[in-house]
């Protein structure tokens, strides 16, 4: 009992990687970047490659396991 609660008052190390690949908005969502822009960008329309230029909302079932990594 007494180890738990030491233990919880620890936060823990937020993951750098994941730091890096997402954002939190102000309204507390999770945003990325899209995936297939960095090389062999020549076959690639240009319509295609300007959707690849924004950004997409992380669903929310993949933003439940990323959140406490992130925080």
């Amino acid at each position: 009992m007494l180890i738990l609660e030491y233990m919880s008052k620890y936060k823990l190390k937020s993951s750098k990687s994941i730091l890096k690949r997402f954002k939190i908005t102000a309204t507390g969502k999770l945003v990325r970047h899209r995936a297939c822009r960095s090389h062999l960008l020549c076959k690639k329309t240009s319509q295609h490659k300007q959707k690849l230029r924004k950004v997409v909302v992380v669903k929310y079932v993949d933003a439940i396991s990323l959140r406490p990594k992130i925080l």
